[in-house]
């Protein structure tokens, strides 16, 4: 069925499934094979040569991926995706789909731990060079440009901060330069927020979070703007071998029919959290772009259809305060992760953004005593009754 026109839950529900593709399976069968027989020499052939579009081997191509790819496709708004084994294979791909010796990227921070360890010294022993400038500042964006760059990788909202990039002002200094915007779309995921809208050429996902929702499976997603970009990711991804397990894509496809109803319980739970937060004694500031006192509040009531569910906070007693309250919650799971059905909470600075040098932590304002919470589905009395009882065990500390 085309999803064209209809609601975000209408097509987080049906799109990717053709019953007819399937022998009038409801549920997109898991296809858990290696490989696939060919009905004839000749057949064979024309699929290795592109002539005709039928599987080969699963590496290459299966049709339990190729649903959930034609799923999230079509949620953001792009061309075709291509699943891969975890987020961060997703960002690999797209880089080295793109980048070569002596390129230069410009890149937003905060930013994912890995994704900028990726850079700064993975691919810095390549020969790519990288410049990070803050999320907000789209002068420095442009600033930031040489002639030698070849892509501009930004991630909104930002791990851990929740600063937001202006992605119309990112996608208008990428595009004079040339160069393609790719954005990490993890945080708000498409029922929140869709790149391609506001200009963007590829976005990435760690489908591990709101997509699939349940805190089971690692994987990620490319999704294009065009189909250039794609063929080369989708080349990049089969050479490399960052493709994505039927089962694996499966459970996630099954995660994502229930993507809204999750997203916005978990986003009703935060929107009621944070100034509950902000006005806690124990807590020295809340950064929620829900929140009027975001800085950035603006923008994201422009740029996203909702705030989202991952809060930071910082306690007025500093790291120790912090340690506190982690240890102290009972119903909300010390775990790094976010966008699952339940409650998580940790300390970006020794954890998620460990790899990132203390002085550099600070500059991205991931200071030592912030924590972040990533807010789930649970009862909001239940949640707010197990902060409350953290929140004092970290009285008189500092």
């Amino acid at each position: 069925m085309s999803s064209k026109g209809r609601g975000r839950n209408t097509r987080a529900i049906h799109a990717g499934l053709d019953p007819d593709a399937h022998m009038g399976a409801v549920s997109v069968p898991i296809y858990q094979t290696s490989t696939f027989a060919f009905p004839s020499a000749e057949e064979g052939a024309a699929r290795f040569a592109g002539e005709s579009a039928g599987p080969i081997y699963t590496r290459l191509g299966n049709p339990t991926v190729a649903a959930l790819e034609a799923c999230v496709a079509d949620l953001e708004g792009g061309c075709g995706a291509v699943a891969t084994a975890t987020g961060m294979a997703a960002v690999s791909t797209v880089l080295l789909a793109v980048l070569r010796a002596g390129d230069h990227v410009v890149g937003t921070h905060p930013l994912y731990g890995p994704s900028r360890t990726l850079l700064e010294r993975t691919l810095a022993g390549f020969g790519v060079t990288s410049t990070f400038v803050p999320a907000p500042d789209a002068a420095a964006l442009a600033a930031a440009l040489r002639p030698t760059t070849r892509l501009i990788f930004a991630e909104t909202p930002a791990n851990p901060t929740l600063d937001l990039v202006d992605l119309e002002a990112a996608a208008a200094v990428a595009h004079r330069a040339g160069v393609p915007l790719v954005v990490d779309n993890t945080f708000a995921g498409p029922h929140l927020q869709r790149p391609f809208e506001h200009g963007a050429d590829v976005v990435v996902h760690s489908m591990t979070k709101s997509l699939n929702g349940h805190s089971d499976v690692v994987a990620g997603i490319v999704v294009a703007r065009t189909a250039e970009l794609l063929a080369g990711v989708r080349e990049a991804a089969r050479s490399l071998g960052t493709t994505m397990d039927p089962h694996q894509a499966w459970l996630v496809l099954r995660g994502i029919r229930t993507l809204g109803m999750r997203v916005e319980r978990a986003q009703e739970n935060a929107r009621a959290l944070a100034p509950w937060l902000e006005g806690h004694p124990a807590v020295a500031w809340v950064r929620y772009p829900g929140l009027a006192s975001h800085p950035q509040h603006e923008l994201a009531a422009r740029q996203m259809d909702g705030p989202g569910s991952v809060i930071a906070f910082e306690l007025r007693g500093g790291v120790e305060a912090g340690r506190r309250v982690m240890d102290a919650t009972r119903l909300i799971v010390l775990a790094v992760s976010l966008g699952g059905i339940e409650s998580l909470i940790e300390h970006p600075a020794s954890m998620t953004h460990r790899g990132v040098p203390e002085e550099e932590q600070r500059r991205q304002g991931i200071t030592a005593g912030l924590v972040r919470l990533a807010v789930g589905c649970e009862d909001l009395e239940d949640l707010r009754g197990d902060l409350e009882r953290a929140l004092a065990a970290a009285e008189g500390v500092g």
